[in-house]
């Protein structure tokens, strides 16, 4: 997918309604007061690929790093510079048994940090789950208007 679809996507959800219960989405999960869509992911070990595949996998996990790039350049000119929020206290928080309300809590269990706008009485967030060694990566969106915890 393109930059240009993910920010049609996005703007899509942004318009959306919330659902009263969580369930899977086209591209996501929707709940409660948030919409989440996963826009590029790859999960593979390297030790399952071979070697031309892995060569594949990482070019796809660059054109990945630099989709993100531009998203927070799209969002940046629109609403300004984001807020950097730190998942690591909310999943610390999580494991010390303190109740975080969607999407936050599952934000917290893959992704370190976010960059958020509020826009238009909701969030936007934009996050880039990247493994160190490997070809691994999840680029996911969010649209809430459930305050960051």
């Amino acid at each position: 997918m393109s930059t240009a679809r993910y920010l049609a996507l996005i703007d899509l959800l942004r318009a959306q309604e919330f659902p009263a219960k969580r369930r899977r989405s086209d591209t996501g999960f929707s709940g409660p007061g948030y919409h989440t869509a996963e826009l590029s992911a790859a999960d593979e070990l390297v030790d399952e690929l071979g070697d031309e595949d892995a060569a594949q996998r990482l070019e796809l996990r660059e054109q990945c790093v630099a989709e993100y790039e531009a998203l927070l350049a799209v969002f940046g000119g629109r609403w300004g510079e984001p807020q950097v929020f730190s998942l690591w206290s909310v999943l610390e928080r999580s494991i010390l048994g303190e109740e975080i309300p969607a999407p936050w809590d599952e934000l917290s269990a893959g992704f370190e940090l976010l960059h958020i706008w509020r826009a238009d009485g909701r969030w936007v967030a934009v996050g880039l789950a990247l493994e160190n060694e490997g070809p691994s990566y999840e680029l996911l969106a969010v649209v809430t208007e459930i305050d960051p915890p």
